[in-house]
């Protein structure tokens, strides 16, 4: 025996499971890149190591730990539902770039970087491999 509900209750338990399914889509989302801190917080270490590196003669880039930070980073992001298209679109976006620059420009001229004299970036660059920071793991003396 099957039983029916009153027309006026079916409507109402059609409508919860469209509110009900409505909002799982909408939890389930995913926030921008930017927004996660667990991708965004890495890569924007690489990007000041970077930064740093390519500034100070004195300092290199740590190529193959940077590498495989990123590698890292991607395979964390693809883990959170990521596809490695919508990782690249994130990447490659020149709002994106343009917003991480001027980040990392607000960090540097924080910590006492004059971003037009590169002995400055020198500065910065040694105190944080001695602090075995994010960025400073990134880096090494030449």
């Amino acid at each position: 025996m099957t039983y029916a509900l009153p027309p006026r209750l079916a409507a109402l338990a059609a409508a919860a499971s469209v509110a009900l399914a409505a909002s799982a889509t909408a939890g389930e989302a995913k926030p921008s890149l930017r927004d996660v801190p667990e991708i965004e917080n890495p890569l924007f270490a690489v990007a000041v190591a970077s930064e740093v590196a390519d500034q100070c003669d004195r300092l290199a880039a740590r190529t193959l730990k940077g590498l495989n930070e990123l590698y890292r980073i991607r395979g964390r992001a693809n883990a959170l539902g990521y596809s490695d298209a919508e990782i690249r679109a994130y990447i490659k976006s020149d709002q994106e770039k343009s917003r991480m620059r001027a980040k990392g420009e607000r960090l540097l001229v924080q910590e006492g970087v004059k971003l037009d004299q590169p002995e400055t970036f020198c500065t910065y660059g040694l105190a944080e491999i001695e602090k075995n920071s994010a960025i400073g793991v990134l880096l090494r003396a030449k």
